[in-house]
């Protein structure tokens, strides 16, 4: 199986939907941050946003927050 089969295969479980939410979490979470940061931490809070972004569009959390939403919205 390729990256790709296995990403498709942990979209049909709520469970990773629910991981995801997380990680988008944390990437906003970073953002909200960047705001009373000095410049060092600036520059680490970017590196992980940066990480989160490319986790979430890897794994396609836009289209899993629609095939989610429902439940999604119920566990927050």
């Amino acid at each position: 199986m390729t990256l790709e089969q296995d990403i498709q295969a942990l979209q049909k479980h709520e469970s990773f939907a629910r991981f995801l939410e997380t990680i988008h979490s944390l990437r906003e979470e970073c953002i909200s941050e960047l705001h009373k940061a000095n410049n060092e931490r600036i520059q680490q809070l970017s590196g992980m946003i940066l990480c989160y972004d490319q986790m979430l569009q890897m794994t396609g959390w836009n289209e899993m927050q629609l095939m989610h939403q429902d439940r999604l919205s119920r566990s927050l």
